[in-house]
């Protein structure tokens, strides 16, 4: 687990990269038309997977003080996916900046699926 190290006037701060996914993930959700983010997997089988995540859906890596930040979506059906994207990738970069002053050099977004409407129940 890389960190960002900030001199304090009073020592030094460390933010995990862990936070700063999870600060990434937040903000991602915060866009209409996100329905989750995950790797893609669905149902019954996502649930089984969430035990056994062999890819976290959301990494960060730290070069030169620089955040790279990927994250795999699911997106509601009917949206349109590049309009989406842009406002996902502005909001993941301005809250990560805004909470963490962290520089944020790029955020890649893969698409890893879609989630259908809800079918309703018929009487």
């Amino acid at each position: 687990m890389e960190v960002q190290n900030t001199n304090l006037t009073g020592g030094s701060l460390q933010i995990s990269t862990d936070v700063i996914a999870k600060i990434a993930r937040c903000a991602a959700l915060e866009i209409d038309g996100v329905a989750d983010v995950a790797c893609g997997t669905q149902g019954k089988v996502k649930e089984l997977l969430e035990l056994v995540r062999l890819q976290p859906p959301v990494t960060v890596e730290m070069h030169d003080g620089i955040a790279a930040i990927t994250v795999d979506l699911i997106v509601d059906f009917g949206t349109r996916i590049p309009a989406i994207a842009e406002k996902v990738q502005e909001n993941i970069k301005a809250s990560v900046q805004n909470m963490t002053n962290v520089a944020v050099g790029r955020v890649d977004l893969v698409i890893a699926g879609v989630a259908l409407p809800e079918a309703e129940p018929q009487a």
